[in-house]
């Protein structure tokens, strides 16, 4: 029993290494020319065609793209006005063992800009 509980306690930081971060603070910030309706319009389909299942609600100024995670906490887009386009925020936690490359989720989102 004890044998099996040091491998266990030692493996487990590093899986919750991922959620260790402030759940406010963005994991990245990036910029688009396009408007939150045309980033959000590109986005989620390319989310859909990855299996992913993204639910949309939208203000004047902003779109909140939220994809459900079963591991963490869902991942979240917000997508902003800004004075030459828009500014996207990206939230997601990840794994330690899956922040070496960027994940689908974070791919998606770049490749909209």
């Amino acid at each position: 029993m004890r044998l099996l509980f040091v491998p266990v306690m030692a493996f487990a930081p590093l899986l919750l290494a991922g959620c260790a971060s402030a759940p406010n603070d963005p994991t990245l910030v990036l910029q688009t020319k396009k408007t939150p309706a045309e980033y959000a319009d590109c986005v989620v389909p390319k989310l859909q065609s990855r299996a992913m299942n993204p639910t949309v609600s939208q203000t004047q100024r902003s779109y909140r793209i939220v994809v459900p995670s079963k591991v963490a906490a869902d991942n979240v887009l917000e997508a902003y006005k800004a004075p030459n386009g828009g500014k996207v925020f990206l939230y997601e936690r990840q794994l330690l063992a899956s922040s070496f490359m960027p994940s689908s989720f974070e791919r998606t989102a770049q490749d909209c800009l």
